[in-house]
């Protein structure tokens, strides 16, 4: 085959570095789909031509900026460029690809800068994500034009700015991750009872927010409150398009990185009745809401390394799909509700170094528990201490 037929391209996974004569723009002018992931490829990106519906070059080793000329690809539904050393800004051209673009995924780079307005109103974006770079500055309003994507990832960047409330006008939005950052302030309370609802992961852990806990938010997050087990499906765009004589439709599916149980879990597929909130390590105050237990569908909830005081809700014995609970390092007081032997999913619990009181609740879950589980509590009393 000549390399003016060629339209599908996939070398995931073997061992290339690079490219004979390597141009500037790729000569393969009825390209389709050009798939290079997890190779050894070094230098500058290649451009493919602007036929390319897919391209992924993830997991490779390549360095330098990206070139404004990607921003010619104005057919292109996928762009993967995750896992590799480009450095310099995200392209302000990449506003041109909006409206044909589902999957925009630059994690783990060494890019630097503002986040540049990359959506406009005829936004098709599905899937940003943008972590593990060096971002910097506040996150642009544009984002609110992005009305159709169902995941935000910016962790591990250096973005300053308050919480970004604005972002709950977002109607598909399902994972909001923003874990360590410069956020700070309090996250305040919703204009309408519709901002978030269909959140079902949301992560804003090691950053300087303040405040009490959003109890507003809770209510609001009505995708938390009911999981549906038996119909198992996960967080995917499905990046579509038709030739001359086929059409092609494949599925994206979301990879992140949760801490979960005390690990860090790398999901190289999301599920999507994984239900996470994660506000550990910031600075929120006061006590934890009894609405939080209305959220039956959470299975993992960390709120540890605050500033938390008041009793543990008994309400939370309410969340009986709940896998991890870790509200460490706190002030929380009083005794361990006894209603928390309930959840028999329950595989982390950590409450240590908190000021907690009387006897441990026994049996079922609670016999797994190791003693660091409740550590740095002088008042507590029974089985394992």
């Amino acid at each position: 085959m000549s390399k003016e037929t060629l339209e599908i391209l996939a070398l995931r996974q073997n061992l290339l570095t690079g490219f004979d004569l390597l141009p500037a723009v790729l000569r393969w002018s009825k390209m389709r789909i050009l798939d290079l992931a997890s190779n050894m490829l070094q230098g500058s990106l290649p451009v493919p031509p602007p036929s390319t519906y897919i391209y992924s070059v993830s997991g490779n080793k390549l360095t330098g900026e990206i070139p404004p000329l990607i921003c010619n690809l104005t057919s292109l539904r996928s762009l993967d460029l995750s896992d590799n050393n480009f450095s310099g800004g995200i392209p302000q051209c990449l506003t041109n690809l909006s409206s044909s673009l589902f999957v925009l995924n630059l994690r783990g780079n060494n890019l630097h800068g503002a986040i540049p307005q990359i959506c406009t109103n005829t936004s098709s974006l599905r899937m940003i994500d943008l972590s593990g770079n060096q971002l910097q500055g506040q996150i642009f309003r544009s984002l609110a034009n992005c009305i159709m994507v169902e995941e935000l990832v910016l962790g591990n960047n250096m973005i300053n700015d308050n919480f970004p409330s604005w972002l709950g006008s977002l109607p598909r939005l399902q994972v909001l991750i923003l874990r360590s950052n410069l956020f700070h302030g309090a996250i305040g309370r919703p204009e309408t009872k519709f901002e978030f609802s269909k959140l079902h992961i949301i992560d804003l852990s090691h950053n300087h927010f303040t405040g009490n806990l959003p109890s507003e938010y809770f209510r609001n997050w009505d995708a938390m409150r009911i999981v549906d087990a038996d119909h198992l499906k996960y967080i995917q765009a499905d990046v579509e398009f038709e030739g001359p004589q086929y059409s092609w439709k494949s599925a994206y599916t979301v990879s992140m990185t949760i801490v979960n149980k005390g690990l860090r879990r790398e999901y190289e597929k999301t599920p999507d009745i994984l239900t996470v909130i994660d506000l550990s390590s910031n600075k929120f105050y006061g006590e934890i809401p009894e609405s939080i237990g209305d959220r039956k569908g959470i299975q993992a909830l960390n709120l540890s390394n605050n500033a938390l005081t008041g009793p543990i809700p008994t309400s939370l014995a309410n969340l009986t799909l709940l896998e991890a609970l870790d509200l460490s390092q706190n002030k929380l007081s009083r005794e361990i509700p006894q209603q928390l032997v309930q959840l028999t999913f329950l595989a982390y619990f950590n409450v240590s170094h908190n000021h907690l009181t009387g006897p441990i609740p026994q049996g079922k879950q609670f016999a797994t528990f190791p003693d660091t589980s409740f550590d740095g509590n002088p008042g507590l009393c029974g089985s394992p201490l």
